[in-house]
């Protein structure tokens, strides 16, 4: 199989973990027979050093030509970096939301995973964790309470303000579709997260849901409020494979599942819009205070490579064979500094981009 990758390298440590990823995908290329090209695009800080812009109109026409992008991470530290003395919309993370709006990516997945390796850093009780977890949150990325009308203005005397929530049965339907082509390579569990015993919006949101339902028999859906899944996710996390929600619940409910995983260096994440086309990137930030130094974990870069593999390309085996191979490392004892332990193996990036490789 050919397939046309786009490499945002980005900014901090972002070209180091990417060029691990890259490490690891030519492996699992060159395993099973598969020829991977690379385009090198420009994103965030290192876009503004060179063009003084976060996002140019060739890069976005560049990822578009390509079957996916994996990006590292973008910006730089607020206080000292010049990027953060210009406006606004000409600063790093501008770039990476406007080539999420320029490429319509609705869909947000993020995996949350325990590590058996890892399962001391969950902050959760020593029962809960060792029951261990696997899910994969799938976030509406383009509409709801972010993206609706709003204003402040005062009336009578009073300073109101007020934001807009809105769905429409479509914007539901195609966020809907993807949770469950997802879990239908997973468990065959979807949790549809809502408030419907209060909002329109969310009754609309469960009845769109139930009727996509209807075609994936093989699925089991149920329902369940917002605030209750808060709970849940501390309380039996064993519990969800994928769980679909609207915007504002899923940035709210991904950063929970997050930390019970213990580690935010291990977290994967991919922006999905209505093709096969996804931007992969791991969910932690640029870290510009160890860039440089070979201390950054690719490990979340590496995963997020695996999830191209299986979203984008349908390569299952391959994005199996990357998973395990992170496992055998973290078995086998080897640990970038953030996950190190007494006991373990110190490595750095380049070390810990070799080993999974090397175990593909």
């Amino acid at each position: 199989m050919e397939c046309k990758i786009g490499l945002i390298h980005g900014d901090g440590i972002g070209p180091e973990i990417v060029r691990e990823a890259r490490k690891v995908l030519d492996a699992a290329a060159s395993k099973y027979g598969h020829t991977f090209s690379y385009t090198e695009l420009l994103l965030g800080g290192a876009s503004i050093d060179v063009h003084g812009v976060p996002l140019t109109e060739e890069t976005i026409e560049q990822a578009r030509a390509c079957d996916a992008v994996l990006m590292g991470s973008i910006g730089g530290d607020a206080k000292t970096s010049p990027w953060y003395q210009l406006e606004p919309s000409r600063r790093p993370e501008a770039g990476l939301l406007g080539i999420r709006k320029a490429l319509n990516l609705f869909a947000n997945l993020r995996p949350a995973y325990l590590y058996d390796e890892l399962r001391e850093a969950c902050p959760l009780r020593e029962d809960i964790s060792r029951a261990g977890f696997d899910m994969v949150i799938v976030r509406e990325l383009t509409g709801g309470l972010y993206f609706g009308e709003r204003k402040t203005e005062e009336i009578d005397g009073v300073r109101t303000a007020v934001d807009t929530l809105s769905y429409n049965e479509n914007e539901i339907r195609r966020i809907a579709k993807r949770a469950f082509d997802i879990a239908m390579k997973r468990r065959k569990k979807v949790c549809s997260v809502d408030k419907a015993n209060v909002l329109d919006s969310s009754r609309l949101w469960r009845k769109v849901t139930e009727e996509v339902a209807k075609d994936y028999p093989e699925v089991e859906l149920s329902h369940m409020y917002v605030d209750n899944c808060a709970m849940q996710l501390v309380m039996n996390p064993a519990q969800f494979d994928v769980i679909l929600t609207e915007n504002m619940f899923g940035d709210i409910l991904s950063d929970e599942a997050s930390m019970v995983t213990g580690s935010i260096g291990m977290l994967s994440s991919a922006s999905l819009n209505d093709t096969r086309f996804g931007l992969y990137e791991p969910s932690h930030g640029s870290a510009p205070d160890i860039a440089g130094q070979d201390k950054a974990n690719p490990i979340a870069t590496i995963l997020s490579a695996a999830m191209m593999l299986r979203y984008t390309f349908d390569l299952d085996r391959e994005a199996d064979a990357v998973e395990a191979a992170v496992r055998q490392v973290l078995k086998e004892g080897y640990r970038t500094g953030d996950i190190w332990s007494e006991g373990c193996t110190k490595v750095g990036t380049a070390a810990m981009g070799s080993l999974i490789a090397e175990r593909i």
